[in-house]
């Protein structure tokens, strides 16, 4: 016989004529079981996976008399394991100038790792440990995600091995800007708490499968929280893993948004109200070649508005590398077109 069962108002089925384990409305300690059972197994399915990252790397202090005196830093993170052989996905920051790394599974063993891959400029990095029988994680589609449903976050918090929080996804789309100064655009907000030594395990849902990477929280809110889209980790790790680096391209000026007069946006018909006002161009830059002067407001790239310094980041991509372009500026109130050819980015090039 086929059930029915009655709409409230904002659409969902009526939680007192869902079926209980006899047949009777389920109760909210029922509910509340449920919800548990989805946490743990969800938990059971990643947990073997997160691993904690104790980083060393080199750094100095000032003496009295001047003198800089070496000591060594130590930090803790998270990451997770995502392939058999035993490749982790973490955060750059965690991980970053480290000269030793050391790896704690779940299971306490520990191992050392080696940095096969790190991007500051999407806050994401990838270690890789030489351990048998090592068990990855099952990565998701963080298109498939919504706001409101399961978000579980696992990480080892000040050192506290393994920890699990739960909360829901708050929002999808956020940009959140890196330590290198670019913005990472499809961040998920969560209200999962996030602590210092969360940063780079995994953001699960209901069904283990991951979909972010834990990064940040905004201090000194409650419950605001970030992680990057796994579906950016995949693309991220797939570079750093075959190059070891993302290659990204650059034309060598310093620049700060500021707005265009609406006259001069009527005359010129430009898409954006706002530019790029060039303060420096650097010496043998793409930008110096092409006789970009300080002073000028760049407005498009490639026929492509140009609003601000994070439009133009978005855009200079690894296909632009050797590739002529064509940059419109406002130069003393005129528009012209100059021709540029973007080269790899020095911070990304191999040393």
């Amino acid at each position: 016989m086929q059930r029915r069962f009655n709409l409230v108002s904002n659409g969902d089925v009526d939680r007192n004529q869902i079926p209980g384990s006899a047949g009777e409305p389920a109760r909210d300690e029922e509910l509340l079981d449920a919800y548990s059972q989805a946490v743990m197994q969800a938990v059971e399915k990643v947990g073997p996976s997160v691993v904690n990252i104790e980083m060393s790397r080199q750094a100095s202090t000032r003496r009295p008399d001047g003198q800089r005196r070496p000591r060594q830093m130590h930090s803790n993170g998270s990451g997770f394991i995502f392939t058999p052989d035993g490749f982790i996905l973490t955060n750059s920051h965690v991980v970053h100038k480290a000269t030793r790394l050391d790896v704690t599974l779940s299971d306490g063993t520990r191992h050392r790792a080696e940095i096969i891959g790190d991007d500051p400029d999407t806050d994401l990095a990838v270690v890789r440990i030489n351990a048998p029988n090592l068990s990855p994680s099952h990565l998701g589609d963080s298109q498939a995600i919504r706001p409101g449903q399961l978000a579980i976050a696992i990480g080892n918090p000040y050192g506290f091995q393994t920890t699990v929080t739960a909360g829901v996804v708050s929002a999808l789309g956020r940009s959140l800007r890196a330590r290198s100064g670019r913005l990472i655009d499809n961040i998920i907000q969560t209200d999962a708490a996030l602590n210092p030594g969360n940063s780079g395990g995994p953001l699960v849902d209901s069904r283990g499968r991951v979909i972010g990477v834990n990064t940040a929280v905004i201090l000194p809110a409650q419950g605001i929280c970030f992680a990057i889209a796994i579906n950016t980790a995949k693309f991220v790790a797939g570079r750093l893993i075959r190059d070891g680096r993302i290659r990204r391209s650059y034309i060598g000026v310093g620049g700060q948004n500021v707005p265009l007069h609406r006259h001069m946006v009527r005359a010129h018909n430009l898409a954006a109200t706002s530019g790029i006002l060039i303060v420096s161009v650097e010496a043998g830059s793409p930008a110096e070649k092409s006789g970009l002067a300080d002073g000028d407001v760049i407005v498009a790239f490639d026929e492509q508005p140009v609003s601000g310094v994070d439009d133009l980041h978005r855009l200079l991509t690894e296909e632009r590398v050797g590739v002529s372009s064509r940059l419109t500026v406002i130069r003393r109130g005129e528009k012209t077109t100059i021709q540029i050819m973007p080269e790899e980015s020095r911070s990304t090039a191999a040393e």
